[in-house]
């Protein structure tokens, strides 16, 4: 899945994943064909394979790069110790984050389904790294005393689909800021393991 590598070869690679994200968002994977990706690129058919192998090779690109950009910003970031500050931290920074990348949210969770096992396989390690930060500050704060669960796995996925939904509804110019809208996330999660922040929330 290696892509050309140069200034030329990368603006046109960053091109083609453009395209294909924006193809792939508004008509779905199988309705999309290279011919048409390059098309919309503006080159041969042909020269598209010398970036991306298939249209399989293209969406796996896609899924991987989203989701290895997505623990790389969490990474980055400077968190508190206590477990219930990493959880409004962890909620602010996911709302934010994937707001900002609609489509990118979009076709990670719509187009699972069509990849191929051995890439499945590779987009669901990513996932699953993901997926592990809830958990592990859902446990810290269970074992702290702090929270209150049944399960901490069932608990962090039903937050992780929680605030994922936000991109399915919310709209920049609606009635709430998105500030105001994370201080409500923040609330109604802090609530479903059993505390309450200070400071307004």
């Amino acid at each position: 899945m290696a892509r050309t590598q140069g200034s030329n070869g990368q603006e046109t690679a960053k091109r083609i994943d453009e395209v294909a994200l924006k193809l792939f968002a508004k008509k779905g994977y199988a309705a999309v064909s290279m011919r048409e990706i390059a098309l919309e690129v503006g080159v041969q058919a042909g020269a598209l394979y010398n970036h991306c192998p298939n249209k399989q090779a293209l969406l796996t690109n896609l899924l991987a790069d989203h989701m290895q950009a997505l623990l790389d910003a969490w990474s980055d970031m400077e968190l508190p110790k206590d477990p219930a500050q990493q959880l409004e931290a962890f909620v602010r920074f996911h709302i934010q984050y994937h707001l900002k990348r609609p489509d990118q949210v979009f076709i990670s969770y719509m187009e699972l389904r069509n990849l191929e096992p051995d890439n499945f396989k590779k987009i669901e390690a990513l996932r699953r790294q993901y997926e592990a930060i809830p958990k592990n500050i859902l446990a810290a704060g269970q074992m702290a005393g702090q929270f209150n669960l049944a399960d901490t796995h069932v608990a962090a996925m039903a937050i992780l689909a929680q605030l994922t939904g936000v991109t399915t509804w919310y709209r920049e110019q609606g009635r709430l800021s998105q500030q105001k809208i994370e201080d409500i996330y923040v609330q109604l999660v802090c609530q479903s393991v059993g505390i309450t922040l200070s400071g307004g929330h």
